[in-house]
């Protein structure tokens, strides 16, 4: 790879959004330790090196600190939030506590238009704050080119050597011109072209899950959701048949489900596919469980261990058979982790982002697993994997299904997990996706489903009284998954998607629509 930025990670949620902005450039993005030695930078001759924001304070005496000598590389760099202070406090400035925390919207007013950041760009832009330090001193030949309410710093330069510096981040949605700032520095000031694209990391990946795996096999626990669905196209590209798929039936699953994963990857793709039944076991392990925390982990624990049952008893399959037990030999777990589901489940480098939910694929594996993880899609978001899956050559029913939880129903769920109550969710959430089809909505939007509440209420049907359960719909757009806002669906579809699921799903006689956006809700409702 002749051309990349390098990316340092002092700790923050936002590092891989700003890795996803570069490649938004189509430019290739190393992310990389805070420490990493200089040396070890250079080899890689990146034409660029951005340092990260981070919770840390540069002044306290467990700060994350890079190597010092990386000022020396002679390569642009561009500091962000806690990136900047980094420069500041190597460079001879200094940075303090600020008497006003910035967090949230702000306004930033651009001094000095001549700086290559802000080059075709208005002088106020609306920005994204997230800092309670501010920089009191600039180092020497740095000098300000933009201010915000709260500082006269927001945006520093120093052109003589390249380097530059902002204490907002521009990473983000709520930066509505941000993917400009990144594309000023990764082409204007750095000077790299537009050749990287999703063909090529591909490529990557592909050499990366051969590196990593060797001659090894690879099981991978399918559920037929977008995620899945690529990371098996990727590793079976990378591998072939050293990937065996499990595809379990938790009871948790959407309607036709099972008999659509098992079409599409064990007859259509040829990929190796076994199938476990275990739903009574997952519903027998959730009776009675209503906090959603302990759903996730139950449903999380039981995957693993039934899908390494599945393994044995193929095993044993095969041996009776006389066949070539290629799995016995099988070391590594393949996972269709996301970005967003690592950032929402673990703290990153010490302390960035607390834990918002644990996720099955992360925070609800064994200590004590046998196998390796393979995560081939952990640093992309859910539309970039949708590109890679077409590059992949799947199908679009696959690559545009709309994202599904590893939960499945049961965090759609509220309350107890019950095969009565599934059916009734499973039902409502059949109609929803046919209207949102049959209406051209389904895939002008990010997700749409139906959640079944723990709440009865009294309703008339025909000349009866009936006192049953209420289906809540919801609606949302998002780029990425780490924000959303609900959706303005006509009403008239609304109308129809209601009059449907009251008198097509017997138990439900009430609908209400959810006009949450995420923050502050999450999109699921467990």
């Amino acid at each position: 790879m002749n051309e990349q930025i390098v990316i340092l990670d002092f700790g923050s949620q936002y590092t891989q959004v700003i890795a996803r902005r570069v490649r938004e450039c189509n430019v290739y993005s190393t992310i990389l330790p805070y420490d990493t030695p200089a040396k070890q930078i250079a080899a890689l001759k990146p034409r660029g090196l951005i340092l990260s924001g981070g919770p840390a304070s540069v002044y306290a005496e467990d700060a994350p600190l890079p190597d010092k000598d990386i000022f020396k590389l002679g390569i642009p760099v561009l500091g962000i939030c806690y990136g900047v202070q980094i420069l500041a406090h190597f460079l001879g400035g200094k940075v303090e506590p600020g008497r006003k925390r910035e967090f949230g919207k702000g306004t930033l007013t651009v001094r000095d238009s001549s700086c290559p950041l802000f080059k075709d760009m208005p002088e106020t832009l609306q920005v994204w704050n997230s800092h309670g330090d501010k920089l009191t001193r600039l180092p020497k030949g740095f000098v300000s080119v933009a201010t915000t309410e709260n500082s006269d710093y927001a945006a520093i330069e120093n052109r003589a050597t390249n380097s530059y510096g902002l204490q907002f981040h521009p990473e983000v949605v709520h930066t509505p011109r941000g993917r400009e700032i990144y594309s000023n520095f990764v082409h204007g000031v750095c000077g790299c072209g537009n050749d990287w694209n999703m063909r090529n990391y591909v490529e990557q990946a592909v050499e990366a899950i051969r590196a990593q795996v060797g001659s090894e096999n690879v099981i991978l626990g399918l559920s037929g959701g977008v995620d899945s669905s690529v990371a098996a196209a990727l590793i079976h590209r990378a591998v072939g048949d050293q990937l065996t798929c499990i595809f379990v039936n938790n009871g948790l699953l959407r309607a036709r489900e099972a008999e659509i994963v098992q079409e599409v990857f064990g007859r259509n793709f040829r990929i190796r596919l076994l199938y476990e039944d275990a739903s009574r076991l997952f519903l027998t392990r959730l009776k009675g469980v209503t906090d959603p925390e302990r759903k996730r982990k139950i449903i999380g624990r039981t995957f693993i261990e039934v899908f390494e049952k599945a393994v044995a008893s193929s095993l044993r399959l095969d041996s009776a058979r006389g066949a070539d037990a290629t799995i016995r030999k099988a070391r590594f777990l393949a996972q269709g982790t996301l970005y967003p589901d690592v950032i929402e489940s673990v703290p990153i480098a010490g302390n960035p982002a607390a834990m918002i939910k644990s996720h099955h694929n992360v925070g609800g594996l064994p200590k004590k697993m046998r196998f390796k993880l393979v995560e081939p899609l952990k640093c992309l978001f859910k539309d970039e994997v949708r590109q890679l899956g077409l590059e992949l050559g799947l199908p679009k029913e696959i690559v545009h299904r709309q994202p599904f939880p590893g939960p499945g129903l049961a965090v759609r769920l509220l309350g107890e997990v019950t095969a009565e109550r599934l059916e009734i969710l499973r039902k409502a959430d059949w109609i929803v996706i046919d209207e949102m089809k049959q209406s051209d909505w389904y895939y002008k939007v990010w997700q749409s489903f139906a959640v079944l509440l723990p709440v009865r209420s009294v309703g008339v049907m025909g000349d009866e009284r009936t006192y049953d359960y209420t289906i809540a719909l919801r609606v949302v757009e998002s780029q990425d998954g780490m924000t959303a806002d609900w959706v303005k669906l006509p009403y008239e579809l609304l109308e129809k998607i209601s009059n449907r699921i009251v008198n097509e799903v017997k138990g439900v006689n009430r609908c209400v629509f959810d006009i949450t956006s995420k923050p502050p809700g999450t999109i699921e409702w467990e």
